[in-house]
């Protein structure tokens, strides 16, 4: 049995780097970028209308309101996508539509609201005195060409998708998917919408794994419930190991009479690095690797497969894709923490912001088989190994599961 610091090494040499692939920008999302995404030309482009109105030279409204208006020839039209071709000279001024490139000498927008209003007439009358650049949004005020917009390693969500587009990205560079295998073992285990017969259960892990998969940005290859005999495994194994980067395994690797899933593994000409770690939940966890195909083997128990995910397939997964390397919060415990004397100890638990500082407390549900401990929890509380509880007041390392917020 080793360390999780000893673990988490040995693992960390043995990730591939999965390279990059072009795809289109509507085929982007949720995908990394394998690029630093450059501003090709200043945002806004060109000067142009934050109102519908009129542009003008504010000099020429100087003193104007609705019981004295100052009235103005009309020469030109501007809308978006057509700009005017005129040079607003004194006294003139033009229909300017919101996000129209501002004319030539105008340098003050007067919103249809503050005027006569829109007409076909050659004059308009000006009820409010325009203020320089009023309305006005100056080009490269927001972005400016060269800067950078979205830095490599970022997840692509809506807002980079509009960003992208709105600069004329196409495409992008996006690092490749890490390919996934994913199976479970066990005769017990039955598929939802199943009965159930004596002594089954449903299998519960393999959906949260392939959520888990997905929401780090692999892709599912294989997935399959595999029955307690090694015709069966070594089937499936065989070609996952020639198909996929990462191999995944719910159950089988600890020390039930109808654990094959090691022993598969060693047949199959796997390299083991570790089978036992010093952790709880989780202790018996598989690491092996075939060529450049990682696998990890999880226990059963949906407590410990699932924080036995977060903890060390995800943070893989990361990696795999250029992600940057995510820092853990330290937060201050509300509560107790059983703590143990040779193991380190991983409990979900909730976090939020009380008063400026980071509070928290694990689940009062710290069974390794009680799922729902997960339902209420937005992260992983992990603690170093003592002879007793931590206690109130306490720091304790948080692990925000990413797709959870602090309140």
């Amino acid at each position: 049995m080793i360390s999780v610091s000893e673990a988490k090494s040995i693992i960390h040499k043995q990730i591939p780097l999965k390279g990059a692939e072009t795809v289109l920008l509507k085929d982007a999302g949720n995908r990394v970028l394998a690029q630093d995404i450059i501003a090709p030309f200043p945002m806004p482009k060109f000067d142009n209308s934050a109102m519908d109105g009129f542009a003008v030279r504010a000099v020429d409204t100087k003193g104007a309101t609705q019981a004295s208006p100052i009235t103005l020839k009309m020469v030109s039209v501007s809308s978006a996508g057509s700009p005017s071709n005129m040079t607003i000279g004194p006294g003139e001024c033009a229909q300017c539509m919101t996000g129209a490139t501002i004319p030539n000498g105008a340098d003050a927008i007067v919103m249809v609201e503050d005027s006569s209003g829109f007409s076909d007439a050659y004059s308009v009358q000006v009820f409010l005195e325009a203020q320089p650049t009023k309305h006005i949004r100056k080009k490269g005020e927001e972005i400016q060409k060269g800067d950078l917009l979205i830095s490599k390693g970022a997840r692509i969500t809506p807002s980079e998708i509009g960003t992208l587009a709105a600069f004329g990205y196409d495409e992008v560079s996006v690092a490749r998917k890490p390919r996934i295998a994913i199976f479970g073992t066990g005769n017990e285990l039955v598929e939802p919408g199943n009965d159930l017969n004596p002594g089954q259960i449903y299998n519960s892990n393999l959906f949260v794994f392939v959520e888990l998969a997905e929401r780090a940005g692999a892709e599912i290859i294989m997935r399959n419930v595999i029955k307690d005999d090694k015709k069966s495994l070594s089937a499936f194994l065989l070609e996952a190991l020639n198909t996929c980067d990462v191999v995944i395994s719910s159950g089988g690797v600890s020390m039930g009479r109808f654990d094959y899933v090691r022993a598969v593994f060693m047949e199959m000409g796997v390299q083991e690095h570790f089978w036992k770690v010093a952790q709880k939940p989780g202790k018996p966890f598989f690491f092996g690797t075939d060529e450049s195909t990682l696998i990890f083997g999880l226990p059963g128990n949906p407590v410990s497969s699932y924080i036995g995910f977060m903890e060390w397939v995800w943070p893989v997964l990361d990696v795999m894709l250029g992600k940057p390397k995510q820092n853990y919060l330290i937060g201050k415990l509300i509560e107790s923490f059983p703590r143990e004397k040779v193991k380190y100890r991983f409990l979900f638990g909730k976090a939020w912001m009380e008063d400026g500082t980071l509070v928290c407390k694990p689940s009062s549900k710290i069974g390794s088989h009680m799922l729902s401990s997960s339902l209420e929890a937005n992260c992983i509380l992990g603690s170093e190994t003592g002879d007793s509880p931590m206690q109130s007041g306490d720091e304790i390392r948080v692990n925000v599961l990413p797709w959870k917020e602090i309140k």
